[in-house]
């Protein structure tokens, strides 16, 4: 919070549909002693509250003219730009320190638009967005970032007993947000963010203890979801000193057509931006398949791991793990900064060790001679280790290695 003013909360929507809804809202933020600032992106019909932001604004900002969008009668086009609008005035009213937490209500329409500009904002930076689309996969709302969602029960048209408890619990989570004092940073330690999965648990707690011993603050990534375009996220924001992207695993869902896809910029951030990272083969024995009742026709006939009943996995095709190798290959050679492949040759995970339910020697070596053809040695450092990923001693190696990228 910016000393010299008074807690915020922005609040943005649409104030045509939802004029009432946020009105109620502003109140009960502005009882608990914070201010609001309210921005319009609404289009269709005069707002119902009067906002501190209109739309015009808005719509100017997203390079559009708000009475032409009207009278288009076209909602998908006036989503659009309305959120591209939206997410610049956002974006500028942050940099100005106008306000400490970002909230919104809507159905799918206004969740689409409220969270793309929440999405613009800082990890960190509070964002809660009350959606009756809360109930379902929201994935593409939050994106990578932090946005926290809240069900709404009810549609968001109207005021009635349900509605003004859930706005009334909202108007408290968004106060708490922008009055809670930010930690204070304390000692700055060099970062690094790594990736796992539990069946590389081991391997990561040996290696970031291994790194903490040396001196740096280290951030595990799940790769479920959207943990790995999260990493890329952070490494993006800049302020990373090195990269231990010892899961890529999400490359097989990719191929694999797996329900977790990493998408096209996973393991490339950190090559592009000139930042040390270490790369091990972490999680490239599975394809994650979702619930395994009714099994999806494609993986008919294949050896499954069990994991609950809403997981299953099962190993890819030495055909998919070749291409696996390619697609890696590729981003390790277009870094421009250190990069060194670790390769564990008796397992990239739990699920494929000797004698363990993905087990695949033909897969595993498709995987592996695949990298050794395509990898660029030149540009690439490449350790093969005789050990599994979880071994203590190649988890200390990719540790030390690291360590030694970041000194240099």
């Amino acid at each position: 919070m910016t000393p010299e003013r008074n807690p915020t909360v922005l609040l943005l929507g649409t104030l045509d549909t939802k004029g009432k809804e946020y009105a109620y809202l502003r109140e009960r933020i502005r009882e608990r002693g914070v201010d609001v600032l309210l921005v319009d992106a609404g289009i269709l019909g005069e707002p119902l509250t009067e906002p501190d932001v209109t739309r015009q604004e808005v719509a100017a900002a997203g390079g559009a003219d708000v009475e032409a969008l009207a009278e288009a009668r076209d909602r998908s086009a006036a989503i659009e730009a309305m959120s591209r609008g939206a997410a610049e005035v956002v974006l500028r009213l942050h940099a100005e320190g106008r306000f400490d937490a970002i909230g919104a209500l809507g159905g799918t329409g206004g969740t689409a638009l409220a969270t793309h500009a929440m999405q613009r904002l800082p990890i960190g930076e509070p964002k809660l967005m009350v959606s009756t689309a809360a109930s379902g996969n929201t994935q593409r709302y939050f994106g990578p970032v932090d946005v926290t969602m809240m069900y709404s029960v009810v549609d968001i048209a109207g005021l009635n007993s349900i509605l003004t408890g859930i706005l009334g619990n909202a108007a408290g989570s968004l106060v708490g947000m922008a009055t809670t004092p930010v930690s204070p940073p304390g000692e700055r330690k060099p970062l690094i963010v790594a990736s796992m999965f539990g069946v590389t648990t081991p391997c990561v707690t040996v290696a970031r203890e291994r790194l903490e011993e040396l001196g740096y603050e280290v951030i595990v990534f799940h790769q479920v979801g959207l943990g790995g375009q999260s990493l890329e996220e952070v490494v993006k924001a800049g302020g990373v000193a090195g990269v231990l992207d010892v899961t890529p695993g999400g490359l097989v869902d990719d191929i694999g057509g797996g329900i977790w896809p990493e998408g096209p910029e996973r393991v490339e951030t950190a090559g592009r931006l000139g930042v040390p990272q270490i790369v091990s083969l972490g999680g490239l024995d599975f394809v994650t398949i979702g619930p395994p009742d009714p099994l999806p026709a494609r993986f008919a006939g294949r050896t499954l791991y069990i994991h609950d009943n809403v997981l299953a996995a099962t190993r890819p095709t030495p055909e998919e793990s070749r291409e696996v190798a390619a697609v890696l290959a590729r981003k390790l050679n277009a870094a421009t900064g250190p990069t060194v492949l670790y390769v564990p040759l008796r397992g990239v995970s739990l699920l494929s060790t000797t004698g363990a339910v993905l087990a695949d020697a033909e897969a595993d070596e498709a995987l592996f001679s695949g990298l050794r053809e395509l990898v660029d040695e030149a540009r690439v450092e490449v350790h093969e280790v005789d050990a599994e990923i979880n071994d203590p001693q190649f988890a200390l190696a990719m540790a030390n290695r690291l360590h030694e990228l970041i000194a240099g």
